[in-house]
């Protein structure tokens, strides 16, 4: 390791601060003004006409919060910065405020995208505090004119990898590129995940792994891109990709497995998005396949996340994979006596006439035994929304009968008891 050690050149700071308080100044702050009013007004207008989420990357939740305002401020800023020294302007407003929305547009760039990617991790917050640091301290220091130094340091500062030289300038220039690459490569991953979802073109399970192999294929070129500009040989991916090979055979190979299922079952199709299930005696709604899970919501409200290898592996009851009808009975017992071939057609008439109770294929009734109170009938009636519960057309069904038979006055017996005293 080595470092030569150069003294720090301030002349340039204090020209800076010397026209800061020149008269002409004040007309550079003006023009910098208009231009901050200007980008305001743009990005307002288009917020107004273009169809855009709430969170937007370019928009944000509101007009100064999205990437777009300080990307038009900061052009504008460029523009004006080489068009006043053509009037005999200084723009030494122009020299501050450059930096200043280059740091901005760098923090609301990073934050967005992570927060459109990663809704829910904790890490969002972190990676905007640590780059909000680095970009305000890069702003300073090209401001006061110490970055030049501060950069030959860094460069001044080297050691060895293998046979390869490396200094801390090239580890902490790479970085930032790998950083501005993947944040690129996120952003684009997500914006195609968001339309591949919201397309009506083909099933939402196809959509679904189209959008999951763009987004690992973007993700996989912007870090192939992070690792060359950090100086690292590609070539050494080799090595790891060997040890990756070994490290999935001996501890990684039940993820590795969930990893794949998740694949094909959204290759096969044979569980999509929607269908009701029943696995491990849980049964609910598939609401989302994930590469290495499945979330399956229950009619209460519980979810189980289950492995896509268990979604594999074992006995999976579908509801919905060929036809979504459901077949759901009933009993019934009335009294010894009544005229059943008279009452079934009117059992059938009746449940027919409840709301999610398929016309086609019809209920039906059956004179199911001859219990020790009562003939016993069984009402069978077929469903279409199983996701929507069992248990309310259930009752809508049996009320439905119960109304039936008390206006036919049919007795519904019950069990009756004689105690014979000796």
């Amino acid at each position: 390791m080595s470092s030569n050690s150069k003294p720090i050149d301030f002349q340039e700071l204090h020209a800076l601060t010397a026209a800061l308080f020149s008269p002409t100044a004040l007309v550079g702050l003006a023009v910098l003004v208009a231009c901050l009013g200007l980008s305001w007004l743009v990005v307002s207008v288009l917020n107004r006409r273009v169809a855009h989420r709430p969170a937007s990357v370019l928009f944000g939740r509101h007009v100064v919060d999205g990437a777009l305002f300080p990307v038009l401020a900061l052009l504008l800023a460029l523009l004006a910065k080489q068009v006043l020294p053509h009037f005999g302007l200084s723009p030494a407003v122009f020299k501050l405020a450059v930096p200043v929305l280059v740091s901005l547009l760098a923090i609301r760039m990073t934050v967005r995208v992570l927060s459109a990617a990663m809704p829910t991790s904790g890490l969002v917050k972190v990676i905007e505090r640590t780059v909000s640091w680095m970009a305000w301290g890069g702003s300073i220091l090209w401001v006061t004119g110490v970055l030049p130094w501060f950069l030959e340091e860094l460069d001044a500062i080297d050691f060895k990898v293998g046979v390869t030289k490396i200094s801390l300038r090239n580890l902490i220039e790479g970085s930032f590129t790998a950083v501005v690459v993947l944040v690129l490569a996120l952003w684009v991953s997500s914006v195609i995940e968001a339309r591949l979802l919201r397309g009506g073109g083909m099933d939402l399970s196809l959509r679904k792994i189209a959008a999951n192999i763009t987004r690992a294929l973007l993700l996989l070129v912007g870090l192939l891109f992070a690792l060359s500009a950090a100086g690292i040989d590609l070539t050494a991916l080799g090595v790891l990709g060997g040890a990756l090979g070994v490290g999935i055979g001996l501890g990684l190979q039940r993820l590795a497995a969930n990893y794949v299922s998740g694949f094909v079952i959204l290759a096969e199709r044979s569980l999509r998005i929607g269908d009701m299930v029943r696995v491990d005696n849980f049964e609910g709604r598939i609401s989302d396949i994930k590469t290495r899970y499945t979330v399956i919501r229950a009619l209460n409200g519980r979810e189980a996340v289950v492995p896509n290898e268990m979604m594999i592996t074992q006995r999976v009851e579908n509801s919905s994979l060929a036809d979504p009808k459901v077949l759901l009975s009933t009993v019934v017992q009335v009294a010894y006596g009544t005229d059943v071939e008279d009452l079934i057609p009117k059992l059938v008439a009746r449940v027919g006439e409840v709301p999610r109770v398929l016309g086609e294929p019809g209920p039906s009734v059956q004179l199911s035994s001859f219990a020790a109170d009562g003939l016993e009938l069984t009402v069978f009636f077929w469903i279409a929304d199983p996701e929507n519960g069992q248990g309310g057309v259930r009752s809508d069904v049996n009320l439905a009968i119960l109304r039936l038979l008390n206006g036919l006055n049919i007795e519904i017996p019950f069990p009756q008891r004689v105690v014979r005293q000796a």
